[in-house]
């Protein structure tokens, strides 16, 4: 085992989301940083791919990395160990939890809980975030939004001109389509923001150091267990040890739990901060299901999302419970979550030549219906024989299929206007969910609440029962929002970060 002689403000494990924003928040406030990565560096063709290949390889999945279902089947993950995480392949929406997001909520299967903060003690790291990733956006039009004080600094992309003719048809079935929030950096061959970018790269790079290709095996805690001491990281070969004054897990929904729980001692004998029994418990994953329009028009599959609608957010005209989001997906040949859940093509798509693809895409239209789920504590991430398992089961299951078929309902009433050329008027819309192997929109696993007999960290990220150790990801999220956890999570690390800064 090599010891490093180097001593850290903080080291940060994972560069996604949190872990990239916080590093370089806490850098440009004069803190030494650590950040130890479990990939390297993503090529700019892995990044931006836009063509069929996406649907050949197993492009976005981790060599040799196999999780165990519920049926004790092995999958591959959607994961993506580099710099930057999971932020190099997701859509780079970033959207705002609602106000009565934050407080509890009554959802057709139970209660959602609610969380130890509100919405208006983040709202300021909210804005910061959305300056920060440079998001494009235009406010006053979505009729769910939260309250701000100012519109976005940057104006929505324009989108592409066949979905004008949609939003308008939208519009006359009473919805309120918006363009989404999006993430953008204006660099031609880097388009989409992501944590490296505009959070690793925007620090003080005098007072970052990473460490790429590192693997946290575990951590080390003093002989009392009350804090943390060291981290163990494989690199290549050989076996290291990092020490800084505070330690921040960074590394997800499924491997944050595991690092935890793999870092037992006599202490904590169920693993790090794992007193209430709560770590890996929990796991929430937004429920996602695909659905296809076919268009008239050709479109050339590789464009970016764009419309969001929240009509349903909150129910419809014959329910009062939330049914969720409801966003388009970006081209199908650019969609890295289309492609991992094509809707009724799993097959066929690994069959049909790329001509066949191409013409495919050409001609289709995708929507994503995405609703929240309720914690359950035998939906889990946990350990046998150091092997990574996954329990889960998705709930609140009745509340997710109504707001399917009410869109579908909508599409069909689009169809049907004269008015609209872009779309045909098809007798079935093929749909399909969003298999286990997709993640990126896991939270849950180490919640956070002011009760450590229920929970995992307190209202800032800090271990409950460690002083030197914090959790900046999507796992300490107590509910699950239906829209997506990316700006939630950048705007948490903001926080963090200014309250580490001191």
């Amino acid at each position: 085992m090599i010891i490093d002689d180097s001593s850290f403000d903080v080291i940060v494990i994972g560069s996604g989301a949190g872990g990239g924003t916080l590093a370089g928040a806490l850098s440009s406030k004069g803190k030494s940083v650590l950040v130890l990565e479990r990939g390297g560096p993503m090529s700019l063709d892995d990044q931006n791919v836009a063509d069929v290949d996406l649907f050949r390889k197993d492009r976005y999945h981790p060599k040799d990395e196999r999780w165990f279902g519920p049926d004790g089947d092995p999958f591959a993950p959607q994961i993506t160990y580099a710099l930057g995480g999971n932020t190099k392949i997701w859509g780079a929406v970033l959207e705002r939890m609602r106000e009565q997001d934050f407080e509890s909520v009554d959802l057709q299967g139970g209660v959602s809980p609610a969380w130890p903060i509100d919405y208006a003690e983040l709202a300021p790291f909210y804005a910061e975030a959305e300056r920060l990733y440079r998001v494009h956006g235009r406010s006053g039009i979505d009729p769910t939004e939260p309250s701000r004080t100012s519109d976005y600094a940057n104006p929505p992309r324009a989108i592409e001109p066949f979905l004008e003719p949609l939003r308008s048809a939208l519009k006359r079935q009473g919805c309120h389509p918006y363009d989404i929030p999006i993430s953008w950096s204006e660099d031609v061959d880097d388009p989409s923001g992501d944590s490296q970018l505009f959070g690793l790269e925007v620090g003080d790079s005098e007072r970052i150091t990473i460490r790429t290709d590192a693997k946290v095996l575990r951590l080390h805690v003093s002989p009392g267990g009350e804090s943390v001491r060291a981290v163990e990281a494989q690199l290549g070969r050989d076996v290291w040890l990092f020490k800084s004054d505070v330690v921040v897990l960074a590394a997800g929904a499924i491997n944050t739990p595991a690092i935890l729980m793999r870092s037992d001692t006599v202490h904590h004998p169920k693993g790090l901060s794992n007193g209430s029994d709560q770590v890996g418990r929990n796991l929430m994953n937004l429920q996602l299901t695909s659905i296809l329009q076919l268009a008239t028009e050709r479109n050339s599959g590789r464009y970016g999302r764009s419309l969001g609608i929240n009509d349903f957010y909150w129910g419809d005209k014959n329910v009062s419970f939330p049914l969720g989001h409801i966003q388009t997906a970006g081209g199908v040949l650019q969609d890295a979550l289309f492609a991992e859940s094509p809707p009724v093509l799993s097959l066929v798509t690994k069959m049909i030549p790329d001509f066949g693809l191409e013409r495919l895409a050409s001609r289709s239209v995708v929507w994503w219906a995405m609703s929240e789920v309720l914690p359950d504590p035998h939906n889990k991430v946990w350990l046998l024989n150091d092997q990574i398992r996954v329990n889960y089961i998705h709930n609140n299951r009745e509340a997710h299929d109504r707001l399917v078929y009410r869109w579908i309902d909508t599409l069909k009433a689009v169809e049907a206007d004269p008015v609209t050329k872009v779309v045909l008027n098809a007798p079935t819309h093929a749909r399909g969910e969003a298999p286990l192997s997709v993640v990126g929109f896991g939270c849950g696993t180490c919640r956070m609440g002011d009760d450590s007999a229920s929970s995992v960290v307190n209202a800032d990220g800090r271990c409950h029962e460690l002083d030197n150790l914090y959790i900046a990801d999507a796992s300490i999220f107590p509910s699950c929002p239906s829209v997506g956890p990316g700006l939630t999570i950048i705007a948490l690390a903001l926080r963090l970060a200014s309250k580490l800064a001191g």
